[in-house]
C-alpha cells in the first residue's frame, strides 16, 4: 500500500486508512480516487499534486 502527500499542508492520504469522512473506505486505492479530488485539508492541491510519501511501499 501506498501513502501521498500534500505538498502544500503535509495531509498524507494512506490507502491502507483510506479518507472516511471524504467517503473513501481502508483500502481505497488511490487509482480508484477521483483525477479532480483536492486535499480535504487545504483545498489547495488537486490530486495530481500530491508526491508519493517515502518509505512507504506496497
Amino acid at each position: 500500500m501506498m501513502a501521498y502527500l500534500c505538498p502544500v499542508c503535509g495531509y498524507v492520504y494512506d490507502e491502507r486508512s483510506g479518507a472516511p469522512r471524504e467517503g473513501f473506505a481502508p483500502g481505497t486505492a488511490w487509482s480508484e480516487i477521483p483525477d479532480d479530488w483536492c486535499c480535504p485539508d487545504c483545498g489547495v492541491r488537486e490530486k495530481l499534486d500530491f508526491e508519493p510519501k517515502e518509505g512507504v511501499s506496497r
